[in-house]
């Protein structure tokens, strides 16, 4: 029988990155239905030191692939790798980031297993409840229980669906960066580290790296910021940013920002939030002219503190706030951003 839930980690420069140990965090809250091994499947070339890192977010098990040919990320040999770790191991959950790598790779596997994927999911559990396990059962399972519910945004946004493959194995999902919450570290935590030969050969590299170059331009990754001000429609136009942009000098946040405003030109696409940008969980998250749109509000929801700011006290926004203000976002900022400043000012001076 199938057995464990599998995370595919992903590394840059031989780094792990961010939404593979928030997907062993998930995974170990999934184990507790499961009763099985969360076991991270690391590739690359010289990345031993990251395995226990690993360990210190949850897994209990590391299957590490190491071989020069996956340095860096090409689509066939790792697509390899993972179908060969899925033969050996059998596992009943592979869980993948959706991140320009895992959207890749994930299909590939599927489709060379034969199995499902369900793409850019924002929620997993396991089927609990009687009706859940009937359903399962009536589709043919023969262990319903074990059955992985995965839900993701559908018909734009406007309803949440929740779907399974209960018929093959293993149960495959691709989830998005910052949805899911990485547990506490703990450095005393061991596990096991399996090492596992791939066999390549030359016809597995079907393209040649000539150089990797890193850009020098900064990229904004919001899923990493603690605190976020995010301007929506409200602000009026590009040069309305001025506000937003000094409001998060102030705080020393992160600036975001709605689909409507990015579509319209008025800032980078790699500041939106929401359904088709980037899903964040900072301490604060600031909404400033923005009405509250569901796809949007799939990107921030779960952030700790969310202050909207909105001149339509009706506007969806305040449903999901913590603390709305009703009023115009031009006169209120500046106000807001010079408290801010005098108020760490004086404590800076006390």
């Amino acid at each position: 029988m199938s057995k464990g839930i599998f995370v595919v980690m992903e590394q840059r420069y031989g780094k792990v990155q961010n939404v593979g140990l928030e997907l062993v965090g998930e995974a170990t809250r999934l184990k507790e239905d499961l009763k099985d091994d969360v076991v991270a499947v690391l590739l690359g070339h010289d990345i031993k030191g990251e395995v226990d890192k690993i360990f210190h977010y949850g897994a209990d098990k590391v299957v590490l692939v190491d071989d020069p040919m996956l340095k860096d990320y090409v689509t066939e040999p790792y697509t390899k790798a993972v179908c060969e770790v899925i033969k050996a191991f059998d596992p009943e959950i592979m869980l993948f980031g959706a991140s320009s790598i895992g959207r890749d790779v994930a299909p590939r596997v599927a489709s060379r297993v034969k199995t499902g994927l369900v793409a850019d999911t924002t929620g997993l559990r396991m089927a609990k409840t009687q009706e859940e396990l009937d359903k399962e059962a009536a589709m043919g399972n023969a262990t319903p229980e074990r059955a992985l519910l995965m839900t993701r945004p559908a018909f734009g946004g406007n309803i949440m669906a929740t779907l399974m493959c209960p018929r093959t194995k293993p149960q495959m999902a691709t989830v998005r960066p910052g949805v899911m919450k990485m547990i506490a570290k703990d450095e005393t935590r061991k596990g096991e580290l399996v090492e596992f030969k791939v066999d390549f050969t030359a016809a597995d590299m079907n393209v040649e790296i000539v150089e990797a170059v890193k850009s020098d331009k900064k990229s904004v990754d919001l899923t990493e910021a603690k605190l976020i001000v995010s301007g929506g429609r409200g602000v009026g136009s590009a040069e309305g940013f001025d506000v937003i942009r000094d409001m998060a000098d102030a705080l020393g946040a992160e600036v975001g920002s709605s689909r409507a405003c990015v579509d319209a030109g008025w800032i980078e696409k790699d500041r939106q939030v929401g359904q088709t940008g980037k899903t964040v969980r900072p301490d604060l998250y600031m909404a400033c002219g923005i009405s509250g749109a569901i796809q949007h509000v799939a990107g921030m929801e779960n952030s700790e503190l969310i202050i909207a700011i909105n001149k339509n006290e009706s506007a969806p926004i305040f449903e999901v706030a913590d603390l709305g203000i009703v009023g115009d976002l031009k006169q209120i900022l500046p106000k807001l951003a010079d408290a801010v400043r005098k108020y760490k000012a004086a404590k800076a001076n006390s």
